[in-house]
């Protein structure tokens, strides 16, 4: 009788480590070809952040580089009492919702019509995302010269051949200008944002609704706008992260005057014109801490919106 003999077998505890570092190992080669961006991006963004907020606690004058000093917050104090940066403050937030809630509202109207099917859709929607497509600083240009100029302007022909009255817009409603113009420029980006959410809707449960007898403003309001509320949002934040930050439309079209000017071009004042690098850098400080909360809410946004799609499917 031979006696067999079987050759011990690992417990899974004792191959688990041996398996760690091939696991580890090929988890980092993944991701190896990634940090050079990550790098990049550190050091492109966060860098001359971290720069900014350094030199924020300065008082720090360019034309008197000796003088230099630590001031701690007063700064920021500076930017939060000051009369003419609060008016600033209070411009950037008037400016930012009105073109946001304006650009929504005629984003859903024109998302509504290219949501139904004719002829020269495809045409319509195209030159309908155009005015996107424009570099900022064109489409002030465009209004400033083209439609707002009181002798040539376009606005003002056309109230001509009417016999009507020949205002000089930007004076007269800088701000409302200004405004105007940055409404045409995100009103399209608003329509391709909720155009996706209305395509996403479940149209067996709207024709449902219309067998039941419902009205097309019934379905409208009870299951469209519904629908809609995540895509809203989601415009809402994003344009205002973007409208908080514009520059272009109060530089070219009134230079920041007549009370147009926000909180970005303030910080160009006071960074360009008077020197004072350290209450510039504050009131960017506030700038960028504003946008990171707005972006927050807008990346909590996408990803229930992320989730929810996952959960239909």
């Amino acid at each position: 009788m031979t006696a067999t003999t079987t050759a011990p077998v690992a417990s899974p505890e004792l191959r688990t480590p041996a398996r760690r570092p091939s696991a580890r190992l090929r988890a980092w080669a993944t991701r190896a070809p990634l940090l050079p961006a990550l790098i990049f991006m550190v050091v492109v963004t966060q860098l001359p952040f971290v720069a900014t907020l350094v030199i924020s606690f300065f008082d720090w004058n360019a034309l008197y580089p000796d003088a230099r000093h630590f001031t701690g917050l007063d700064n920021y104090h500076e930017v939060l009492t000051d009369a003419d940066l609060r008016h600033s403050v209070w411009t950037t937030v008037l400016l930012t919702v009105a073109v946001v809630l304006a650009s929504l509202v005629l984003g859903l109207v024109l998302a509504l019509l290219l949501d139904r099917r004719f002829r020269g859709r495809g045409i319509v929607r195209t030159l309908l995302i155009a005015p996107f497509l424009v570099v900022p600083v064109a489409a002030a240009l465009l209004w400033k010269h083209v439609l707002y100029n009181p002798e040539y302007g376009l606005l003002n022909g056309l109230l001509h051949y009417v016999g009507g009255p020949q205002p000089d817009w930007i004076s007269n409603t800088p701000l409302l200008a200004v405004e105007a113009s940055l409404v045409w420029q995100w009103t399209p980006f608003m329509m391709l944002i909720l155009l996706a959410g209305l395509q996403s809707r479940d149209h067996e449960q709207i024709e449902a609704a219309r067998v039941d007898g419902a009205s097309d403003w019934q379905i409208f309001v009870h299951l469209t706008l519904p629908h809609l509320r995540r895509y809203l949002e989601l415009g809402a934040l994003l344009g205002s992260i973007y409208i908080v930050q514009n520059f272009d439309a109060v530089f070219t079209i009134t230079s920041g005057g007549l009370g147009t000017a926000n909180l970005p071009y303030t910080v160009y004042q006071s960074f360009y014109q008077a020197h004072e690098n350290g209450l510039a850098s504050a009131a960017g400080v506030l700038v960028v801490i504003g946008s990171i909360v707005i972006a927050t809410f807008a990346l909590r946004v996408v990803s229930s919106l992320f989730r929810e799609e996952v959960s239909r499917a």
